[in-house]
Protein backbone atom coordinates (compact mmCIF):
# COMPACT_ATOMS: atom_id res chain seq x y z
CA UNK A 1 0.00 0.00 0.00
CA UNK A 2 1.68 3.23 -1.17
CA UNK A 3 1.90 6.67 0.48
CA UNK A 4 0.33 8.26 -2.53
CA UNK A 5 -2.76 5.58 -2.08
CA UNK A 6 -3.21 6.38 1.46
CA UNK A 7 -3.01 9.84 1.24
CA UNK A 8 -5.56 10.10 -2.07
CA UNK A 9 -7.81 8.00 -0.02
CA UNK A 10 -7.88 10.22 2.69
CA UNK A 11 -8.12 13.39 0.79
CA UNK A 12 -11.63 11.62 -0.69
CA UNK A 13 -12.90 10.75 2.80
CA UNK A 14 -12.30 14.27 3.97
CA UNK A 15 -14.23 15.87 1.71
CA UNK A 16 -16.35 13.32 0.35
CA UNK A 17 -15.81 14.41 -3.14
CA UNK A 18 -13.21 12.74 -5.54
CA UNK A 19 -13.36 15.71 -7.91
CA UNK A 20 -12.55 18.32 -5.28
CA UNK A 21 -9.80 16.06 -3.69
CA UNK A 22 -8.64 16.10 -7.45
CA UNK A 23 -8.45 19.59 -7.03
CA UNK A 24 -6.51 19.84 -3.40
CA UNK A 25 -4.12 17.35 -4.59
CA UNK A 26 -3.81 19.28 -8.03
CA UNK A 27 -4.05 15.90 -10.33
CA UNK A 28 -6.83 14.90 -12.98
CA UNK A 29 -10.21 12.99 -10.90
CA UNK A 30 -9.35 10.00 -13.13
CA UNK A 31 -5.97 9.59 -11.33
CA UNK A 32 -7.46 9.40 -8.40
CA UNK A 33 -10.36 6.80 -9.18
CA UNK A 34 -7.27 4.85 -10.08
CA UNK A 35 -6.09 5.12 -7.33
CA UNK A 36 -9.09 4.37 -5.02
CA UNK A 37 -9.99 1.19 -7.30
CA UNK A 38 -6.78 0.06 -6.80
CA UNK A 39 -6.57 0.31 -2.98
CA UNK A 40 -10.30 -1.31 -2.95
CA UNK A 41 -8.90 -4.21 -5.00
CA UNK A 42 -5.90 -4.42 -3.21
CA UNK A 43 -7.56 -4.97 0.28
CA UNK A 44 -10.91 -6.73 -1.42
CA UNK A 45 -13.24 -4.13 0.14
CA UNK A 46 -15.67 -1.73 -1.19
CA UNK A 47 -14.90 2.14 0.68
CA UNK A 48 -17.00 4.48 -0.92
CA UNK A 49 -20.20 4.81 -1.95
CA UNK A 50 -20.83 6.71 -5.71
CA UNK A 51 -23.87 8.83 -5.79
CA UNK A 52 -23.87 11.98 -7.98
CA UNK A 53 -23.34 14.18 -5.42
CA UNK A 54 -20.50 12.84 -4.29
CA UNK A 55 -19.00 9.89 -2.11
CA UNK A 56 -19.81 8.19 1.25
CA UNK A 57 -17.90 5.97 3.36
CA UNK A 58 -18.91 2.46 3.49
CA UNK A 59 -18.43 0.59 7.08
CA UNK A 60 -14.93 -0.73 5.75
CA UNK A 61 -14.01 3.22 4.74
CA UNK A 62 -14.70 4.61 8.17
CA UNK A 63 -12.37 1.87 9.66
CA UNK A 64 -9.75 2.90 6.89
CA UNK A 65 -10.40 6.23 7.67
CA UNK A 66 -9.48 6.30 11.48
CA UNK A 67 -6.36 4.61 10.68
CA UNK A 68 -5.08 6.95 7.95
CA UNK A 69 -6.68 9.92 10.04
CA UNK A 70 -3.86 8.91 12.88
CA UNK A 71 -1.18 8.54 10.26
CA UNK A 72 -2.01 12.22 9.20
CA UNK A 73 -1.74 13.29 12.29
CA UNK A 74 1.37 12.32 13.22
CA UNK A 75 2.77 13.31 10.18
CA UNK A 76 1.42 16.90 11.56
CA UNK A 77 3.08 16.45 14.35
CA UNK A 78 6.28 15.82 13.22
CA UNK A 79 6.08 18.65 11.31
CA UNK A 80 4.95 21.23 13.68
CA UNK A 81 7.95 19.63 15.95
CA UNK A 82 10.35 20.64 12.88
CA UNK A 83 8.92 24.13 12.29
CA UNK A 84 9.41 24.74 17.19
CA UNK A 85 12.73 24.29 16.34
CA UNK A 86 12.89 27.07 13.93
CA UNK A 87 11.07 29.16 16.47
CA UNK A 88 8.44 31.39 14.66
CA UNK A 89 9.83 31.13 11.38
CA UNK A 90 7.24 28.75 10.17
CA UNK A 91 3.71 26.65 10.95
CA UNK A 92 0.27 26.41 10.61
CA UNK A 93 -2.02 27.24 12.83
CA UNK A 94 -5.72 25.74 12.41
CA UNK A 95 -8.60 27.80 13.97
CA UNK A 96 -12.15 27.06 14.08
CA UNK A 97 -14.77 29.40 14.62
CA UNK A 98 -18.24 31.08 14.32
CA UNK A 99 -18.69 32.51 10.74
CA UNK A 100 -19.75 35.60 12.15
CA UNK A 101 -16.49 36.17 13.91
CA UNK A 102 -14.79 36.09 10.34
CA UNK A 103 -15.73 39.30 9.29
CA UNK A 104 -15.47 41.31 13.28
CA UNK A 105 -12.40 41.25 14.75
CA UNK A 106 -10.61 38.15 13.52
CA UNK A 107 -8.83 39.52 10.52
CA UNK A 108 -7.62 42.57 12.26
CA UNK A 109 -5.35 39.94 15.37
CA UNK A 110 -4.45 37.82 11.86
CA UNK A 111 -3.28 40.86 10.55
CA UNK A 112 -1.19 41.92 13.26
CA UNK A 113 -0.04 38.47 13.63
CA UNK A 114 1.08 37.85 9.80
CA UNK A 115 3.37 41.22 10.18
CA UNK A 116 5.19 39.93 13.36
CA UNK A 117 5.95 36.47 11.59
CA UNK A 118 5.09 36.50 8.00
CA UNK A 119 5.96 32.93 7.09
CA UNK A 120 3.20 31.44 9.74
CA UNK A 121 0.19 30.75 7.75
CA UNK A 122 -3.48 30.32 9.18
CA UNK A 123 -6.11 27.90 8.07
CA UNK A 124 -9.44 29.16 9.65
CA UNK A 125 -12.86 26.71 9.38
CA UNK A 126 -16.03 28.02 10.82
CA UNK A 127 -18.38 26.02 11.79
CA UNK A 128 -21.10 25.73 14.59
CA UNK A 129 -20.37 24.93 18.38
CA UNK A 130 -20.97 21.38 18.50
CA UNK A 131 -18.69 21.26 15.40
CA UNK A 132 -15.95 23.58 16.84
CA UNK A 133 -16.05 20.98 19.90
CA UNK A 134 -15.75 18.18 17.29
CA UNK A 135 -12.73 19.59 15.89
CA UNK A 136 -10.79 19.80 19.18
CA UNK A 137 -11.72 16.83 20.44
CA UNK A 138 -10.47 15.41 16.99
CA UNK A 139 -7.48 16.97 16.58
CA UNK A 140 -8.68 19.01 13.36
CA UNK A 141 -8.02 22.29 15.16
CA UNK A 142 -5.40 24.01 17.18
CA UNK A 143 -8.13 26.68 18.62
CA UNK A 144 -11.65 26.63 18.94
CA UNK A 145 -13.88 30.14 19.69
CA UNK A 146 -17.35 28.70 20.98
CA UNK A 147 -20.37 30.04 21.74
CA UNK A 148 -22.34 29.30 24.41
CA UNK A 149 -20.67 25.74 24.53
CA UNK A 150 -21.21 23.00 27.31
CA UNK A 151 -18.07 22.00 29.48
CA UNK A 152 -16.41 18.75 28.44
CA UNK A 153 -13.30 17.49 30.62
CA UNK A 154 -11.55 17.37 27.37
CA UNK A 155 -11.74 20.82 26.51
CA UNK A 156 -9.54 23.51 28.39
CA UNK A 157 -11.16 26.76 28.45
CA UNK A 158 -8.21 29.42 27.91
CA UNK A 159 -10.69 32.37 27.48
CA UNK A 160 -13.84 32.99 28.66
CA UNK A 161 -16.14 36.31 28.54
CA UNK A 162 -19.58 36.81 29.09
CA UNK A 163 -21.03 38.36 25.79
CA UNK A 164 -24.64 38.63 25.70
CA UNK A 165 -26.97 37.88 23.27
CA UNK A 166 -28.63 40.62 21.74
CA UNK A 167 -31.49 41.42 19.01
CA UNK A 168 -29.93 42.76 15.66
CA UNK A 169 -32.43 44.64 13.83
CA UNK A 170 -32.05 47.91 11.06
CA UNK A 171 -32.73 51.59 11.83
CA UNK A 172 -35.71 51.44 10.17
CA UNK A 173 -37.07 48.56 11.72
CA UNK A 174 -40.45 48.83 14.07
CA UNK A 175 -38.07 48.59 17.11
CA UNK A 176 -35.77 50.97 16.18
CA UNK A 177 -35.98 52.98 18.97
CA UNK A 178 -36.53 50.43 21.96
CA UNK A 179 -33.82 50.42 24.52
CA UNK A 180 -34.73 46.80 25.76
CA UNK A 181 -36.76 43.95 23.91
CA UNK A 182 -38.92 41.42 25.96
CA UNK A 183 -39.29 37.73 24.48
CA UNK A 184 -42.96 38.27 23.96
CA UNK A 185 -42.57 41.90 21.86
CA UNK A 186 -39.26 39.76 20.01
CA UNK A 187 -41.63 36.52 19.39
CA UNK A 188 -43.81 38.63 17.01
CA UNK A 189 -41.75 39.60 14.88
CA UNK A 190 -40.66 37.90 11.47
CA UNK A 191 -37.18 36.09 12.70
CA UNK A 192 -34.32 34.45 10.90
CA UNK A 193 -32.28 32.14 13.16
CA UNK A 194 -28.93 30.23 12.75
CA UNK A 195 -29.59 25.99 12.70
CA UNK A 196 -30.24 23.93 15.85
CA UNK A 197 -26.61 22.79 15.88
CA UNK A 198 -25.49 26.58 17.02
CA UNK A 199 -25.20 27.86 20.49
CA UNK A 200 -26.75 30.88 19.78
CA UNK A 201 -30.00 28.77 18.32
CA UNK A 202 -29.66 26.47 21.12
CA UNK A 203 -30.23 29.33 23.79
CA UNK A 204 -32.96 31.10 22.04
CA UNK A 205 -35.39 27.80 22.19
CA UNK A 206 -34.65 26.96 25.66
CA UNK A 207 -35.96 30.41 26.31
CA UNK A 208 -39.18 30.43 24.27
CA UNK A 209 -39.92 27.05 25.30
CA UNK A 210 -39.61 27.84 29.17
CA UNK A 211 -42.15 30.77 28.40
CA UNK A 212 -44.24 28.75 25.96
CA UNK A 213 -44.34 31.17 23.25
CA UNK A 214 -44.10 30.33 19.55
CA UNK A 215 -41.32 32.46 17.86
CA UNK A 216 -42.50 33.36 14.04
CA UNK A 217 -39.13 32.23 12.30
CA UNK A 218 -38.88 32.96 8.51
CA UNK A 219 -35.67 31.71 7.93
CA UNK A 220 -33.58 29.01 9.31
CA UNK A 221 -29.58 29.11 8.19
CA UNK A 222 -26.29 27.56 8.88
CA UNK A 223 -24.98 31.34 8.06
CA UNK A 224 -24.51 33.88 10.21
CA UNK A 225 -23.63 36.53 8.07
CA UNK A 226 -26.74 35.18 6.38
CA UNK A 227 -28.91 36.54 9.62
CA UNK A 228 -27.26 39.42 9.75
CA UNK A 229 -27.68 40.48 6.28
CA UNK A 230 -31.11 39.77 6.61
CA UNK A 231 -31.76 41.78 9.86
CA UNK A 232 -30.56 44.61 7.51
CA UNK A 233 -33.48 44.70 5.44
CA UNK A 234 -35.54 45.76 7.99
CA UNK A 235 -38.24 43.05 7.59
CA UNK A 236 -36.60 40.41 10.39
CA UNK A 237 -34.39 40.09 13.96
CA UNK A 238 -31.47 38.53 13.36
CA UNK A 239 -29.62 37.85 17.24
CA UNK A 240 -25.62 38.11 17.74
CA UNK A 241 -23.27 37.48 20.06
CA UNK A 242 -21.53 41.50 20.48
CA UNK A 243 -18.04 39.93 19.22
CA UNK A 244 -20.07 39.21 15.86
CA UNK A 245 -21.36 42.87 14.91
CA UNK A 246 -17.69 44.75 16.30
CA UNK A 247 -18.21 46.45 12.98
CA UNK A 248 -22.17 47.29 12.54
CA UNK A 249 -21.90 48.69 16.68
CA UNK A 250 -18.75 50.65 15.85
CA UNK A 251 -20.63 52.12 12.69
CA UNK A 252 -23.56 52.23 13.45
CA UNK A 253 -25.08 50.60 10.35
CA UNK A 254 -27.16 48.48 12.46
CA UNK A 255 -28.82 48.29 16.15
CA UNK A 256 -28.13 46.27 18.61
CA UNK A 257 -30.70 46.08 21.21
CA UNK A 258 -30.71 44.04 24.50
CA UNK A 259 -33.05 41.22 25.38
CA UNK A 260 -34.55 41.09 28.43
CA UNK A 261 -34.11 37.26 29.57
CA UNK A 262 -31.59 35.66 31.68
CA UNK A 263 -30.23 33.33 29.66
CA UNK A 264 -29.48 35.63 26.90
CA UNK A 265 -27.40 38.28 29.09
CA UNK A 266 -25.26 34.74 30.99
CA UNK A 267 -24.14 33.65 27.65
CA UNK A 268 -20.53 33.55 26.60
CA UNK A 269 -17.49 33.10 24.28
CA UNK A 270 -15.14 31.01 24.74
CA UNK A 271 -11.23 30.33 23.69
CA UNK A 272 -10.63 26.76 23.93
CA UNK A 273 -8.11 24.05 22.84
CA UNK A 274 -7.75 20.09 23.39
CA UNK A 275 -6.49 19.70 27.55
CA UNK A 276 -4.34 16.53 26.47
CA UNK A 277 -2.78 18.34 22.55
CA UNK A 278 0.35 20.44 23.88
CA UNK A 279 -0.07 23.56 20.85
CA UNK A 280 2.54 24.01 18.32
CA UNK A 281 4.97 27.20 18.84
CA UNK A 282 2.85 29.66 16.36
CA UNK A 283 -0.09 28.52 17.98
CA UNK A 284 0.68 29.50 21.68
CA UNK A 285 2.10 32.64 20.12
CA UNK A 286 -1.52 33.06 18.62
CA UNK A 287 -3.44 31.88 21.47
CA UNK A 288 -1.83 34.76 23.74
CA UNK A 289 -2.72 37.14 20.90
CA UNK A 290 -5.84 36.34 20.65
CA UNK A 291 -7.16 35.95 24.06
CA UNK A 292 -5.72 39.21 24.60
CA UNK A 293 -7.64 40.77 21.97
CA UNK A 294 -11.13 39.29 22.52
CA UNK A 295 -11.12 40.61 26.03
CA UNK A 296 -10.17 44.30 25.03
CA UNK A 297 -12.90 43.89 21.61
CA UNK A 298 -15.05 42.37 23.74
CA UNK A 299 -14.86 45.77 26.43
CA UNK A 300 -14.93 47.99 23.75
CA UNK A 301 -18.75 46.61 22.77
CA UNK A 302 -19.13 46.94 26.31
CA UNK A 303 -18.54 50.87 26.54
CA UNK A 304 -19.94 51.58 23.55
CA UNK A 305 -23.51 50.13 24.15
CA UNK A 306 -23.74 51.91 27.24
CA UNK A 307 -23.54 54.97 25.33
Amino acid sequence: MRFLTIRYFHEVAKLGSIRRAADRLHVAPSAVSRQIAQLETELDAVLFERSKIGVQLTAAGEVLQRETRRIFQDLSRARTALDDLRGLRRGEIVIWLLEGLVSGFLPRIIATFNQRYPDVTFNVQTAPTDRIIEALLEDWADIGITFNAAPRAEIEVVGEFVEPISCLVSKTHAYAGRKQLKMADICKQPLALPEHSFGLRQVFERAVRKRGYKPNVVVTTNSLELTKTMAATGQVIAFMPALTVTHEVETGSLLVIPVDEPEFAAARSSVSVHRDRPLPHAARAFLRLLTEESQAAAERIQAIRKR
